[in-house]
């Protein structure tokens, strides 16, 4: 697990390295322990699955953290092949919200580094 500030930006963070997971997260603590708050897969640079949680729940439980059972905002993600920019996903919608073309209703953003090449 790698930690940085909220302002650093993931893919940075990661020094551009693949990841199993990124997102936000909000450590608390009180006299006696240090827990996770809250958690997300908030992360425009990775878009990771909601299904990276197993990842992140592994880590936790490795240093032993206090933590909740799941991302307590999780977020989809989704790239528009027709105008090829990246979407997050809001109430269900899966319309490209640049140029109102359908999303795919499957994580796809697999699809930006092959089209780019």
């Amino acid at each position: 697990m790698v930690i940085s500030d909220r302002h650093a930006e993931h893919v940075v963070c990661a020094g551009g390295q693949n990841v199993l997971s990124a997102g936000e997260m909000t450590f608390n603590f009180d006299l006696e322990d240090i827990y996770v708050g809250e958690v997300s897969n908030q992360s425009t640079g990775y878009c990771p699955k909601t299904e990276s949680w197993k990842a992140v729940e592994i880590a936790l439980d490795k240093i032993k953290i206090a933590h909740p059972d799941f991302f307590t905002s999780a977020f989809e993600f989704r790239y528009c092949e027709n105008c090829q920019t990246k979407n997050l996903i809001k109430e269900e919608v899966y319309e490209c919200s640049v140029c109102c073309a359908d999303l795919s209703l499957d994580w796809n953003i697999d699809k930006i580094k092959k089209n780019k090449k």
